[in-house]
């Protein structure tokens, strides 16, 4: 599922290129995805013009002149694919399942193989009372989000460091990747019990967090599985990455180090974890 860095690289990509502009049409191929699209979602977006975008965790929302907000998840394998008026049309995409076409000629189609993304609509003045972002936890890059912030939020916990943060009312937009990455960064152990990690580890922690984060977006996301550009690029943050994926490999705090096991894989609620055990404590 895309994380953080890739729902934020798509809302840009896509506020690059709606924002300010009316949509003069838009289409719906289906009524439902993981859950039911609400009843008139096309014609509620026909003829609105978009004003803004905003990213809540790994949801996008794009905000209407109406005081309509349109809200995206892209789910497991969705992909936004833009389109712009010089191109040559683009052939039929199968499973594209909404298509929003604006008054110069920008075409932008939502794509969901498996169709457990999600499209809904709420008032703009609503979208934090929403069902589906009720209860998140701070953004990650925002400012508000401190190692006093994350403390609090651990103290007691004694579940893994990992899947705490996996947890969206804790700190929201994290995945399987970022997580490994940060806690390798932190020199924390994801086996770590999430209570331990309040105080200095904390104040490893979050910065660890954020410069993953501004990274990751700066290359663009990291391309793994259907995840894509809506210019049809790739991410190239994978390319980057410290300890997810590479299982037997030396770290880059162990590639001197005779008789160092290596990066390790472990299962932690059924999802992958790479950790250094020389490193993580």
């Amino acid at each position: 599922m895309p994380e953080l860095p890739e729902v934020e690289t798509v809302m840009r990509g896509l506020a690059a290129r709606l924002e300010g502009k009316t949509l003069r049409r838009a289409a719906l191929a289906r009524g439902d995805l993981r859950r039911l699209i609400p009843p008139g979602f096309a014609a509620r977006l026909t003829g609105a013009r978009v004003t803004s975008f905003r990213r809540r965790g790994k949801y996008i929302l794009m905000r209407l002149s109406g005081g309509d907000s349109v809200l995206i998840h892209l789910g497991m394998s969705g992909r936004m694919a833009i389109h712009g008026p010089d191109d040559p049309p683009p052939p039929p995409a199968k499973h594209e399942h909404l298509v929003m076409e604006t008054e110069d000629g920008w075409r932008v189609g939502f794509i969901d193989p498996r169709r457990f993304g999600l499209l809904d609509l709420m008032p703009t003045d609503a979208e934090d009372g929403h069902s589906l972002l009720a209860g998140m936890g701070p953004e990650p890059l925002d400012a508000a989000f401190t190692p006093a912030v994350l403390s609090a939020a651990l103290a007691g916990r004694k579940t893994p460091i990992k899947t705490a943060l996996l947890d969206q009312r804790i700190v929201t937009g994290l995945g399987n990747i970022y997580v490994s990455e940060a806690l390798f960064r932190s020199g924390i152990s994801p086996e770590r019990l999430a209570g331990t990690v309040a105080g200095a580890r904390a104040r490893r922690l979050v910065p660890a967090i954020k410069e993953t984060l501004t990274e990751a977006i700066a290359a663009g996301g990291s391309s793994l599985r259907d995840y894509v550009q809506p210019d049809g690029e790739l991410g190239y943050f994978q390319h980057a990455w410290k300890v997810y994926g590479r299982e037997g490999k030396l770290c880059e705090r162990c590639d001197d180090q005779p008789g160092c096991p290596g990066i390790r894989r472990i299962v932690q609620a059924g999802r992958s974890t790479f950790l250094c055990p020389r490193t993580q404590k």
